[in-house]
């Protein structure tokens, strides 16, 4: 069995962190680093931001190569990919991370803004999903993570297209947590709450004293609060467990 560094590490194993460059991406880039033989992180349109969480990883000591990814497109999926395997070899750890929101109410959510985000935050892990599994089985070791939120159970006002696609997130999980059981593949998910980032900076503007009045911890969540989990997760330690949704919102949902 490979050694576990701190409890929680995989050294010699190499990491893929969609979207990357900022927000939950970098922390948990910069965080994997610490274990990994390589962090492979994907970006859309902000290379200077995936550059600036290259460097940073570097600086921590770890190593860290970019790819410019789409998740939308399979085109975009395949390139960077074919890109990542020509860079690392093949990826141990695939957390899927990139996501967006659109919010809007029913009446004024026209099918574009709808689609954009199950693209990204459903099709977009389905497509990394699809495309690394089989080589995780064939080497009988792999870890899925997904990035999904606490508005999968719960919704909220202006989310349909946001809360839909994460729920979908958490069910597509599951089963494929069944599907790759018996190859050594874990497959997991992890819902943050409100967390601090450019992602949620509308929607705390708008109902952040509400919001903050129902979290008991009395307050939001950091990029960082998700590392932990997520390192552990993709760890020998975590051998027996997959199909789960681990919430991480400081008692958000219980309240």
């Amino acid at each position: 069995m490979t050694e576990i560094v701190n409890g929680s590490g995989s050294p010699g194993r190499n990491v893929l962190v969609t979207g990357g460059s900022r927000g939950i991406g970098r922390a948990l880039c910069i965080a994997m680093s610490r274990d990994a033989e390589c962090v492979a992180l994907t970006y859309n349109s902000r290379s200077a931001d995936a550059e600036e969480t290259k460097s940073l990883i570097e600086e921590a000591g770890g190593r860290a190569s970019i790819h410019r990814m789409d998740v939308r497109d399979p085109v975009s999926v395949g390139e960077g990919l074919n890109s990542i395997l020509a860079a690392v070899g093949h990826v141990d750890v695939l957390v899927n991370n990139a996501g967006t929101n659109s919010d809007g109410l029913l009446f004024d959510m026209d099918e574009e803004k709808f689609t954009s985000v199950v693209e990204t935050n459903l099709f977009g892990t389905f497509r990394l999903c699809r495309a690394l599994a089989g080589d995780m089985m064939l080497r009988r070791w792999g870890r899925i993570i997904n990035l999904s939120s606490v508005a999968s159970g719960w919704g909220g006002r202006g989310k349909s297209n946001y809360a839909a696609s994460k729920a979908a997130v958490n069910a597509f999980t599951r089963s494929i947590a069944i599907e790759l059981a018996r190859k050594g593949v874990t497959a997991n998910a992890v819902a943050p709450g409100m967390i601090v980032t450019e992602l949620t900076d509308a929607y705390r503007s708008l109902s952040g004293k509400e919001l903050l009045a129902d979290i008991p911890m009395k307050r939001f969540g950091t990029p960082e609060d998700l590392n932990g989990i997520v390192r552990f997760l993709a760890s020998d330690a975590a051998s027996y467990i997959t199909g789960q949704v681990f919430v991480v919102d400081g008692g958000l949902s219980i309240n």
